[in-house]
């Protein structure tokens, strides 16, 4: 019956409206799945071109739609954080029918003023700063592309933790407490508005930019100090 209902609202749902390019507007979670999602999930969740959504629960659901992630032109592409078709009601509609496929985790409710920011940058330096950078600015790893963390609301952090987006790695309660996953996601929001008391930011990337600085500030002064005693001595 619920297969039923699915097909009925997938050949019934309206056409995309012209400010909306890419996605199909409806009025139920079940019309918007189908208009949507179903011809890479299948009908029912279990999945065709793309994984099964049976028992990923509303989590990964608010992370990918809420970020723009979702849905991809081509199942396989890397999803990447874009511009949220979906209106508010939508979303909230979609994310509660993808939860209804199967028992699974919901939305979580991290609280960073509980984290330790010191443990939260030794973690971050020890599960993420290999792709991400310590800086959370983001980059190039092999086969997919980092995003910078600049701006992700709280929320968006901890799903992605434990998520584990495109190449990114899951990490579960028993690798990342929730307790440390607080003291995470409060480093990561003081990377956005970090210190630069006694110098200069340079883009936040860390020692190397300043260093390079530094060195080309040394060689301008080396060279103007050879000319002058050139000019002293050449006379």
């Amino acid at each position: 019956m619920k297969r039923f209902f699915l097909f009925a609202a997938l050949v019934l749902a309206p056409p995309a409206a012209a400010s909306s390019p890419g996605v199909v507007h409806a009025r139920t979670g079940a019309a918007l799945y189908a208009a949507n999602c179903a011809k890479c999930h299948g009908p029912t969740g279990e999945g065709l071109k793309a994984p099964s959504l049976r028992g990923v629960g509303e989590r990964a659901a608010d992370f990918y739609l809420r970020t723009g992630a979702m849905p991809i032109a081509r199942p396989g592409e890397q999803p990447e954080p874009s511009r949220v078709l979906f209106s508010q009601r939508e979303l909230r509609q979609l994310i509660r029918f993808v939860g209804s496929l199967g028992k699974g985790p919901p939305v979580p409710k991290p609280q960073p003023a509980k984290g330790n920011l010191a443990e939260g940058m030794r973690l971050f330096t020890d599960h993420c700063a290999g792709c991400h950078q310590v800086a959370a600015e983001g980059g190039f790893v092999t086969g997919a592309r980092v995003p910078p963390l600049e701006g992700v609301p709280a929320v968006r952090i901890a799903e992605a933790v434990r998520v584990g987006p495109y190449l990114m790695p899951m990490f579960s309660p028993r690798a990342i407490s929730n307790a440390q996953l607080d003291s995470i996601v409060r480093y990561v929001l003081t990377t956005g508005h970090p210190d630069d008391r006694g110098g200069w930011g340079i883009g936040e990337l860390g020692p190397v930019p300043e260093g390079m600085v530094t060195w080309f500030i040394a060689i301008v002064a080396l060279v103007a100090t050879c000319m002058a005693i050139g000019k002293r001595f050449g006379r």
